[in-house]
C-alpha cells in the first residue's frame, strides 16, 4: 500500500480523508405534486422538476423543466423550492440514480430526492462524488424492474471525503473547470451543425452557388442517376456472430451516426453492398441515409445506391424527411423499388459543380468530427480526473 494511504470499505484513500455516508453530510428532502386538477396550481413562475426533466438535461445543469406550477400550487402539496447547485437525483424507474444540479432555484416531484450538504461540506464536492459513486446506489436500489430509491439508501450510499472545505473545494473547482470545457465545446458543435445544416439548404437547391459555377441545375428521377440495389434478406438459418460472410445490414438498428455498424454476419450473401455505397432506410423509419463502411450484405430493410461522386450522398440527407409523404403500410411505412427510382433529385448539370459542393459539406463534417473527437477526449479526461481526485490518489491540497 501506499505510504500515507490506508484500506477502507470504498477502497484505498488517504489516511487523513474519511469514508462517510450520504446521508450524515447531506439533507435528503422530497418532492411533491400538486393536483392536476386544479388549474391555480399550474402555469405558474416556479419551476417544478421531474425525473424527464433531470433526464434531458445537457451536462451537468437543470435550466429549465417542461412544467412550472404557482405559489397556491407549492402551498398545496410537499414540493419545495431548493436552491441553486442542489443536486438532485432520480429515485425510480427506467432512469433511476441519473444526477444533476439545479441551475436555479427550483421545486420538484416524488420522482426525485434533492440533497444540500451540511455547513462543513461543499455543494458542488457532493454533486460530483455522487455522481462518481453512482453505481453505489444503484447497487442499493430496491424492486424487481427498475429499482428504486428510498431515503434508507443514503443512509448506506458511502463516499470517501477530504477532512477540509478547503480541499473539497479545490477538487470540485478543477472538475467544474473540465465541466465547463464540455458545455462550451457542446454549444461550439451545436452552433457548427446549425450553420452546416443552413449551407446545406442553401447549396443543394442551387439558392446559393460556389464561385466559379453558372451551368444550369436540373431535377432528375433517383433510378436515372444512380444503380439502385434493394435489399433482400438471407435465412436466418446463415446468420452468426462469428464473422463468416458478410455483415447483415437489415435496417437503421445495424447504423450508427450515419455508418455501418456490425450486429450479425451471414453466409448466404442475397444481395451485397459495398464499401462506399450509399444505403437507405426502405422500411420503418424511411429514407434514412446513411454509407457502407465495409462490405455488407444487403437486408429488406435498406438499398444501396451508386453514384461517382459525394453530391447524392448529402443531396439525400437533405432530403430525409420527403419520404414520409411517399412511404406506405398498414403496419409499418415502407417504400418499393418504383418509388425510390422515382424518387427527384435537383442536381447541377456540371460534376464538377457536384464535386465540389460535396467537398465543402465534407470539410464541415471533418471540422463537426474533430471537434466531436476533442470532446470525447475532455470527456475521458474528466473520467480520470474524477478517479484520480475523487478517491484522493492526487491531491490538490493537503488536509
Amino acid at each position: 500500500m501506499k505510504a500515507g494511504y490506508k484500506p477502507t470499505e470504498v477502497g484505498e484513500i488517504p489516511d487523513d480523508w474519511d469514508v462517510k455516508t450520504i446521508r450524515s453530510i447531506a439533507e435528503v428532502y422530497g418532492g411533491g405534486t400538486p393536483s392536476t386538477a386544479v388549474t391555480d396550481y399550474w402555469h405558474g413562475l416556479i419551476p417544478w422538476v421531474a425525473a424527464g426533466d433531470v433526464s434531458r438535461a445537457n451536462g451537468r445543469y437543470i435550466h429549465d423543466t417542461l412544467d412550472y406550477i404557482t405559489d397556491l400550487g407549492l402551498a398545496s402539496c410537499p414540493a419545495r423550492i431548493m436552491p441553486t447547485g442542489t443536486t438532485i437525483i432520480i429515485a425510480r424507474g427506467a432512469t433511476v440514480g441519473r444526477i444533476a444540479q439545479l441551475g436555479n432555484a427550483m421545486a420538484f416531484n416524488q420522482t426525485c430526492y434533492c440533497l444540500l450538504p451540511v455547513n462543513e461540506y461543499d455543494r458542488d464536492f457532493l454533486y460530483y462524488a455522487m455522481l462518481f459513486s453512482v453505481g453505489s446506489i444503484r447497487a442499493l436500489t430496491y424492486g424487481t424492474t427498475f429499482g428504486t430509491i428510498t431515503t434508507n439508501s443514503f443512509d448506506q450510499w458511502k463516499i470517501p471525503v477530504p477532512p477540509t472545505l478547503t480541499e473539497q473545494r479545490a477538487i470540485a473547482a478543477a472538475l467544474s473547470d473540465v465541466d465547463a470545457l464540455l458545455t462550451a465545446l457542446d454549444a461550439l458543435i451545436a452552433k457548427k451543425r446549425l450553420i452546416k445544416q443552413g449551407a446545406m439548404q442553401e447549396l443543394l437547391t442551387g439558392k446559393i452557388r460556389l464561385e466559379g459555377f453558372s451551368i444550369g441545375w436540373t431535377v432528375k428521377k433517383l433510378g436515372d442517376l444512380a444503380k439502385i440495389v434493394m435489399g433482400q434478406s438471407p435465412s436466418s438459418i446463415y446468420y452468426n456472430i462469428s464473422g463468416d460472410g458478410l455483415p447483415l445490414i437489415q435496417g437503421n438498428a445495424d447504423i450508427s451516426n450515419r455508418g455501418t455498424t456490425v450486429r450479425v454476419f451471414t453466409k448466404h450473401i442475397t444481395r451485397r453492398g459495398y464499401t462506399g455505397d450509399i444505403l437507405m432506410t426502405v422500411r420503418a423509419p424511411v429514407g434514412e441515409v446513411s454509407r457502407a463502411l465495409f462490405d455488407v450484405c444487403l437486408g429488406r430493410g435498406v438499398c444501396g445506391i451508386r453514384y461517382p461522386n459525394d453530391f447524392l450522398y448529402y443531396a439525400l440527407i437533405a432530403r430525409e424527411s420527403s419520404w414520409k409523404n411517399l412511404s406506405k403500410g398498414s403496419t409499418f411505412d415502407a417504400v418499393n423499388s418504383k418509388d425510390v427510382k422515382a424518387f427527384e433529385i435537383e442536381i447541377p448539370e456540371d460534376d464538377t459543380e457536384q464535386i465540389a459542393i460535396a467537398e465543402f459539406l465534407k470539410n464541415m463534417d471533418a471540422e463537426i468530427a474533430a471537434l466531436e473527437q476533442r470532446r470525447e477526449k475532455t470527456r475521458l479526461l474528466k473520467q480520470g480526473m474524477m478517479q484520480e481526485l475523487l478517491t484522493g490518489k492526487t491531491r490538490l491540497i493537503r488536509g
